[in-house]
């Protein structure tokens, strides 16, 4: 890719990690149909980055969620992992109940909401405190995402 994203805007020099900066920029997100995960990332609303295929028989898609540094990718003969096993990520939110509302509304199947208290209970937590309050979707392939809400950060992030 160029210094370009697909919005037109340039890269500029605080997009480069500096010196000792490590940073998270892709996951490969193994599915079986790309097409099929191509249209479900687009109806969650997720920026469709690049999709093309740079050799013969390799296509590599990639989206990038609003607001992340991070982003996805997937295709065909980039991944030897198995189509649903991605697992568990998770998406920071500042409001849970929106973004549920947000998902559920492009057609998505998100699961109630439930917190942290010993293992998992239903419902949000009880003080919303940040990092407590979680939901989870899946794409076609099972590959799931899990929304975390996260109203204030701790120290040191």
């Amino acid at each position: 890719m160029s210094a370009t994203d697909a919005s037109g805007q340039a890269a500029t020099a605080s997009d480069v990690p500096r010196p000792g900066e490590v940073r998270l920029e892709v996951v490969t997100v193994p599915v079986a149909d790309v097409d099929r995960a191509k249209a479900f990332y687009e109806k969650v609303g997720w920026r469709l980055d690049i999709d093309f295929e740079p050799a013969e028989g390799v296509r590599i898609v990639q989206f990038t969620p609003p607001g992340s540094g991070c982003s996805i990718s997937f295709g065909k003969g980039i991944t030897p992992a198995e189509p649903g096993s991605f697992q568990g990520s998770e998406l920071a939110v500042s409001d849970i109940d929106a973004t549920r509302e947000d998902l559920i509304g492009r057609g998505v199947e998100v699961s109630e909401l439930y917190h942290l208290d010993g293992g998992p209970k239903p419902g949000p937590d009880p003080e919303r405190r940040s990092y407590q309050t979680f939901a989870s979707f899946a794409d076609p392939d099972g590959n799931k995402w899990q929304l975390q809400e996260i109203k204030e950060r701790l120290p040191g992030r």
